[in-house]
């Protein structure tokens, strides 16, 4: 059984992080600094090490130097990028940004011990883990159709270098999808760098992604790796992509087109070999009608289109997603013996899960730590907040279903609403006005810009709006 040694100073996430490799079946020991990992433990005879990056004392890549012979794994948040960029440079296996993903730290425990008892030919087979580490239904759950149709895409372009856009709401996991390509693909003994392009200022981006030099700009007191050199012979993962910027498209494409970056304040190239994988809740194809993307780019990127489905399309996979992570999240406050009443599964498999398996995660997890018994209920898990959201006004349902795109009255009964939206609005925005939409759609012109956001539908720039 592999041995793993957590090391962090947050009672909250080093109980959360023991508790969740202790239920997937791993040895675990956990202190709150390198000096006591020192002074408790031989951090060399452990398996793995996950350490936060800040930690009172000795920062945690300094147990990178005093067990030269364990793999070591950074936590670190999303502000300390250039940091976990700097910890892979000094050895760190890999970095996971807080706050992460359960199935995430699993994922990234299980490739980094498959990798190391690889290397280690008496040691394989001491984990029990399967011998395709990265086969997308070890990290996702999925059963029905739809699910088992991205599995199966997975693992035909993974062993590619083709790069793959992944097209999803927010919520649904895409980027478990990243892992399970880059896992199952030539690069996996690399690193995956992951970057959420909508947690970066737009000021720092470029520098994030390309690098900078010394004196390029005010305050880079020093040259930087950017995380596209980071991810060097292993995988990028651009989540949220639709928000780069236009001068970061630009160079985007360069990297895509030559395989090579420039530094911000440099004039020399260099060449990178990264394999890419982006991501997006937006529709970037109308983004590049309206001129917020980049047309080139887009045919870039999406090469390979992988789609994950919204969890209202997954109706036979709810109750098992549930049970999922009831089990789990059960064990984490100390229930281990939770289920669902059948007033409860009835209420889940009835929700519209706008947040999708996130949403779902979140209301399993706040039911287990309200639930005073062993039996969840349907007050518990608070899914009727969002019913004054499903009103669909007449003018939409009756007036306008000759502007629908063609299809029968059935099928046109079996929209949802968000799906009536976005057909509405796209074959309707090029002759009216926002505010005639919003009539039309029976909301304000405020509650139009929201949904288009969250929908990925870019607003046309004409003089008529």
């Amino acid at each position: 059984m592999p041995r793993i040694l957590i090391v962090e100073d947050e009672d909250i996430i080093r109980s959360a992080v023991r508790k969740l490799l202790l239920h997937a079946g791993y040895e675990v020991d956990d202190v709150g600094s390198v000096e006591e990992a020192e002074q408790n433990h031989d951090p060399d005879q452990f398996d793995l090490i996950i350490s936060d990056l800040r930690l009172p004392g000795a920062a945690g890549t300094e147990l990178i130097n005093r067990a030269p012979n364990t793999p070591v794994l950074i936590m670190t948040s999303y502000a300390s990028l250039r940091s976990a960029v700097d910890s892979m440079k000094m050895g760190a296996v890999e970095y996971i940004a807080k706050p992460f993903d359960h199935d995430e730290m699993l994922a990234a425990v299980e490739s980094i011990l498959a990798r190391t008892m690889s290397a280690t030919p008496e040691r394989q087979g001491e984990t029990g883990l399967p011998s395709e580490n990265g086969d997308p239904a070890s990290i996702m759950y999925g059963q029905c159709e739809a699910m088992q149709r991205v599995f199966t895409l997975i693992r035909k372009v993974a062993p590619t270098e083709t790069t793959v856009l992944v097209q999803g709401e927010s919520g649904t996991g895409k980027e478990l999808v990243a892992r399970a390509l880059h896992l199952l693909s030539p690069r996996a003994a690399k690193p995956l760098i992951s970057v959420n392009c909508a947690a970066i200022p737009e000021s720092l981006i470029e520098s994030e992604l390309f690098g900078h030099e010394k004196g390029a700009f005010t305050g880079a007191v020093s040259a930087r790796t950017g995380l596209i050199e980071a991810a060097d012979g292993g995988s990028l993962f651009l989540d949220e992509i639709g928000e780069l910027p236009a001068e970061a498209q630009a160079r985007l494409l360069r990297v895509l087109q030559e395989s090579e970056i420039r530094k911000v304040g440099s004039t020399q190239s260099r060449k990178v070999n990264v394999r890419m994988i982006a991501a997006t809740h937006r529709n970037l194809k109308a983004m590049t009608r309206t001129g917020e993307f980049r047309e080139d780019l887009y045919y870039r990127l999406n090469v390979m289109q992988i789609r994950i489905p919204p969890l209202r399309e997954r109706q036979s996979d709810i109750l098992g997603l549930a049970r999922r992570f009831l089990a789990r999240l059960g064990e984490k406050v100390g229930k281990p013996n939770l289920n669902l009443s059948p007033e409860a599964m009835r209420a889940l498999e009835r929700h519209r899960w706008p947040g999708n398996v996130r949403e779902l995660e979140n209301a399993i997890e706040r039911a287990s730590i309200l639930c005073d018994g062993d039996v969840i209920t349907p007050s518990l898990l608070d899914l009727d907040s969002e019913d004054g959201d499903e009103y669909i006004p007449e003018t939409l349902v009756e007036g306008n279903h000759q502007q629908l795109p063609s299809r029968d009255a059935d099928s046109a009964n079996d929209l949802s609403l968000e799906d009536y939206f976005q057909h509405f609005v796209l074959e309707n925005q090029d002759r009216m006005s926002e505010t005639e939409l919003a009539q039309k759609l029976g909301i304000s012109r405020k509650s139009l810009w929201e949904r288009r956001q969250r929908l990925g539908i870019p607003r046309k720039k004409t003089s008529g709006n």
